[in-house]
């Protein structure tokens, strides 16, 4: 079963899993959750309809009624969820993906994410012991659940004028195309604005700088304030600068303090990071009074924390941002009208996105760099204690493999959920200093364990 992940069901469709494994998850989705009707909606790819067809038989087979949505973005999902009362609901998406991958994002009431430890991990142990699927003496029915105004009317209770910004957006053939145009209106450029699940242009996946290469050639070409780029499901966005400089979508957590402590005058308000951001997001929130937690990478982890937390909003380096106001779940669309906002309050002060950006930024940054290596977790202890034998740290986090802070730099390592790697980060206040650190993790990692780097 090597769909299952830690956050998901994703995989090669027809080689990971195919379509009775489908059906097998509809089926056992209301018995995990005990409901009697469960939301569905699909992702534009070409094996999505397939999916669909056998998770919502298995679904009706169990008894339970399917309130199917159609094609969808995983926000609508989670939107209809919550909003709607839904005890369960699938979002059939492979988000950000190529094209030949497919899956499955289940949630559970409140829009709350059913990963591998809180649910998932159930549903695979039912399947791998082959339990029985009978045919439930009445099965459920299936109806069309149109809450497409609903939606946009919530979103655009966040939009402003934006008519004094020029604004460029990549919509990656994805499911954005849904919905930009009817909040966004005509006047911004566009490219790759059909729907098309094979994603004939780029994967939709903004965070490989290839991907966004044509996103900057339009804001360069328009001469655009900022660009717009979503993921293949639009959970996902990420930004580009009147430079055509990609924004760092950690940075971006920072950047969003404008909105909510200046704009709408919060006071003091908790915001969530993950362990990999740049230390400079909690420096420059530090000015605003943010009270900032941290805590580990995914959906599955962040939308329970900043509920935990009461948090208003939080974020991503992989282009996640979660807001209270969004049932504390993610949203790329509305991500991007907040930082649009955000665009045009800079712009009446005569600033950049950026200028606003560079304030933020304190920081050489190494990305994440990934090796392949077969013993994570002595890896993880050799390289904490290697740098933690010469150099007194200031903090040490170790959940999600460990993030070690010094005065002038930090690192974290940690293990991948669905890949055999090792991902390293590492952060310091000059170049010449960072290369140091990721040249040293790098010879230990390969002398000591083997690592190939990826």
């Amino acid at each position: 079963m090597g769909a299952f992940h830690a956050y998901d069901i994703r995989g090669v469709y027809n080689v990971d899993f195919d379509s009775d494994f489908a059906y097998k998850v509809g089926y056992f989705v209301p018995l995990l959750l005990n409901t009697d009707k469960v939301l569905v909606g699909r992702d534009c790819r070409t094996s999505s309809e397939e999916i669909h067809d056998s998770l919502v038989k298995g679904i009706c087979d169990a008894g339970a009624d399917v309130y199917d949505l159609g094609l969808s973005s995983t926000p609508l999902v989670y939107f209809g969820t919550a909003n709607y009362g839904f005890k369960a609901s699938v979002q059939i998406t492979a988000s950000h993906n190529p094209a030949e991958y497919n899956g499955m994002k289940v949630s559970r009431e409140n829009a709350l994410p059913v990963g591998l430890d809180n649910g998932l991990g159930q549903i695979k142990e039912w399947i791998e012991s082959s339990r029985p699927t009978p045919v439930a003496e009445k099965r459920g029915s299936v109806r069309d659940f149109d809450v497409r105004k609903d939606y946009l009317d919530f979103q655009r209770r966040f939009l402003c004028d934006l008519s004094s910004i020029k604004v460029a957006f990549d919509l990656s053939n994805g499911m954005s195309c849904l919905f930009a145009k009817e909040i966004f209106g005509e006047e911004p450029s566009y490219i790759f604005d059909e729907i098309d699940g094979r994603f004939p242009n780029h994967d939709p996946n903004p965070l490989i700088q290839k991907n966004v290469q044509p996103l900057k050639d339009l804001v360069r070409r328009t001469g655009a304030d900022v660009g717009v780029i979503y993921d293949g499901d639009a959970d996902r966005v990420m930004f580009v600068d009147e430079q055509s400089r990609f924004v760092s979508p950690d940075l971006v957590i920072a950047l969003m303090s404008r909105y909510f402590c200046g704009e709408r005058g919060e006071k003091n308000p908790r915001a969530l990071q993950e362990i990999r951001s740049s230390k400079a997001v909690g420096e420059y929130l530090s000015r605003f009074g943010v009270d900032l937690h941290t805590w580990k990478v995914g959906r599955a982890y962040a939308a329970p924390k900043l509920r935990e937390i009461d948090g208003l909003w939080g974020g991503e380096l992989a282009g996640h941002y979660y807001f209270k106001d969004f049932f504390y779940s993610d949203s790329g669309i509305l991500a991007s009208i907040i930082v649009l906002r955000i665009v045009v309050g800079l712009k009446k002060e005569g600033k950049t996105l950026g200028m606003a950006m560079d304030e933020i930024a304190a920081y050489r940054n190494s990305g994440e760099i990934n090796f392949k290596v077969e013993d994570k977790s002595g890896a993880m202890d050799a390289l904490k204690e290697h740098f933690t034998a010469s150099e007194q740290p200031e903090k040490v986090m170790d959940f999600d493999g460990y993030r070690v802070e010094f005065p002038l730099w930090w690192f974290n390592i940690r293990p991948s959920n669905t890949e055999p790697y090792l991902r390293f980060i590492c952060e310091a206040t000059t170049e010449d200093l960072l290369q140091k650190k990721v040249k040293e993790a790098q010879d230990l990692l390969e002398s000591r364990f083997g690592a190939v780097r990826a």
